[in-house]
């Protein structure tokens, strides 16, 4: 395999957070999501999107217990989630990462590529993405220069970002599924409530639209 293409997710800094158990991780670092998390790293990641989604609403009292956080995050707008998609080249270890202000919950406008569209993936640092004929082209940092920065892009052909994007979603298919297993465990009034919420704001069970004949000559 070549490339290697996560849905992932910022981890938070949890030196005192104690609603539930969590995983020892570095924070501001990417943990990927999929259907082989253990239970911690899906603590790691309910901790991040409810210390994350909890600062953006205007109810400004600290959280107390995990019930309340959980609350607090289903009553959000809607659900933010600090990552994108980090693609990875094995054959020339060149990794592409999400930048700041990106977010997983706009993982599929990577469709729009497919039609030619370019999208923004964050700052510091600022993925760079071009098309060059029947691929795209990736740079980890580089978006804000005028010229196209050194070293080797990560290139994808277009054809395969269907693919490459089924492959995503069934990750974020199998981090639901862990994620209600959990919520059913720590807060289980609340399971149904989050799995959906986060089903739907994070889009991940909707059907991908069918693409396999857009590029055909």
């Amino acid at each position: 395999m070549v490339l290697i293409v996560n849905a992932v997710l910022e981890t938070p800094d949890t030196v005192d957070f104690s609603f539930w158990p969590v995983a020892d991780l570095p924070p501001y670092q990417f943990m990927a999501l999929s259907g082989s998390m253990s239970p911690l790293e899906v603590g790691t990641a309910t901790a991040m999107l409810a210390d994350y989604n909890s600062r953006t609403g205007d109810d400004d009292r600290p959280l107390t217990d995990a019930g309340e956080a959980i609350r607090r995050l289903l009553e959000t707008d809607k659900v933010i989630a600090p990552g994108g998609l980090r693609v990875h080249d094995t054959r020339t270890n060149v990794t592409v990462r999400p930048g700041c202000c990106c977010g997983l919950e706009d993982w599929r406008e990577w469709l729009d590529v497919a039609n030619g569209e370019t999208l923004w993936l964050g700052h510091d640092p600022s993925p760079r993405l071009e098309h060059a004929d029947e691929a795209v082209q990736l740079w980890p940092d580089g978006a804000d220069a005028q010229e196209t920065p050194s070293g080797l892009p990560i290139e994808i052909m277009v054809g395969d970002l269907p693919a490459i994007l089924q492959t995503v979603q069934e990750g974020l298919q199998g981090f639901l599924y862990l994620t209600k297993q959990w919520a059913t465990r720590h807060v289980p009034t609340l399971a149904e409530d989050l799995t959906a919420r986060l089903d739907e704001d994070l889009a991940i069970s909707a059907p991908l639209p069918d693409t396999s004949g857009q590029h055909a000559t």
